[in-house]
């Protein structure tokens, strides 16, 4: 045997672990990141000083299609609550929204980004398709409102987007979004690195094409807090960013104030209803599932303190709180 072919299943071996490290430590995007010179970082107890008071931001939220996924990525089904209520895997129904903010004073913003208006029209061009949208069964999205044309009836423009993370039926309607318009994400939410990411990055940068750089909340840490850590996003008390990690890592939830009371978005860190009622954390839709559960409990013993929060969750909708007039 020659020396080379002794050393081919070494090389071999190098060559197979240069690529599984280079793969999972791939990221979801190969957009730059800097952090938001929007957003002041306050303290949970500032949050809860005022979240109870009316406030000014007009809330909307647009449904912008029906879908449905396998149960055990959205409810974590090993929970001891899931298996005494005997939850089996099988589809759940979804829906993929958008939630706009309209301030009086800065303007329109949205949380999350609703389904591009390609999907429906055009899917072979839009930003999410080929193997990502196979693996996801895009093919049962049925599209209600498309983001583009929602967009187009409004009577100001779009000037941000407050992701609560960038999976990619987050970001499916971003690229019906003015580029003008910026993008913000938790901390580590675009640069984690995973192995999933190499199947994600394409559709994703595809997503954010044109929309410059992403920027980042500027979080500081709260260990004694009742949330890992909050920023207010003007400046003036009315829309909150959470930092609630676990689903993803730089998964945020947010808080508006409006005239009929607070509006807590929780993204994906609770998915569906039953998760929600139940104190049961997603399943293996989420990269860490033990912070996942605890940033869910975090969420739901706030609600519970200020009980006129209307929770509006990631992918199905609570019925709205009884309020006195």
């Amino acid at each position: 045997m020659s020396r080379r072919s002794r050393l081919a299943p070494a090389a071999v071996t190098a060559a197979l672990a240069a690529a599984a490290f280079a793969l999972s430590s791939c990221t979801p995007t190969s957009h730059a990141i800097v952090p938001s010179s929007l957003g002041v970082a306050r303290s949970s107890a500032d949050l809860e000083a005022v979240v109870d008071r009316p406030g000014p931001v007009v809330v909307e939220t647009v449904v912008g299609a029906d879908w449905e996924v396998p149960r055990a990525g959205l409810i974590n089904l090993d929970n001891p609550r899931a298996k005494e209520a005997k939850l089996a895997d099988g589809p759940e129904p979804i829906i993929i929204m958008l939630h706009a903010l309209h301030h009086p004073a800065f303007g329109l913003y949205i949380v999350d980004t609703g389904v591009e208006h390609a999907l429906r029209d055009d899917p072979d061009h839009a930003a999410l398709r080929g193997l990502a949208a196979d693996v996801m069964g895009v093919d049962k999205i049925r599209v209600r409102t498309d983001t583009a044309s929602w967009i187009a009836e409004q009577k100001e423009p779009v000037r941000g987007v407050f992701l609560t993370h960038m999976h990619l039926d987050h970001i499916a309607g971003l690229r019906d979004v003015p580029s003008s318009a910026q993008v913000f994400t938790g901390p580590g939410e675009a640069s984690a690195g995973g192995f999933v990411n190499a199947f994600v990055r394409g559709p994703t940068d595809a997503a954010l094409e044109g929309k410059g750089d992403i920027h980042e909340w500027g979080y500081k840490p709260e260990p004694s807090g009742a949330f890992e850590a909050v920023v207010d996003v003007f400046g003036d008390g009315t829309v909150w960013a959470i930092s609630v990690p676990g689903h993803t890592a730089g998964s945020t939830a947010y808080l508006a104030r409006t005239p009929e009371g607070p509006v807590l978005f929780t993204g994906d860190a609770s998915h569906t209803v039953w998760g929600w009622r139940n104190g049961v954390e997603p399943g293996s839709f989420s990269a860490d599932r033990p912070r996942s559960a605890k940033n869910l409990e975090r969420l739901r013993a706030f609600a519970a303190r200020h009980p006129r929060v209307d929770v509006r969750l990631g992918h199905q909708e609570l019925p709205p709180p009884a309020r006195s007039p």
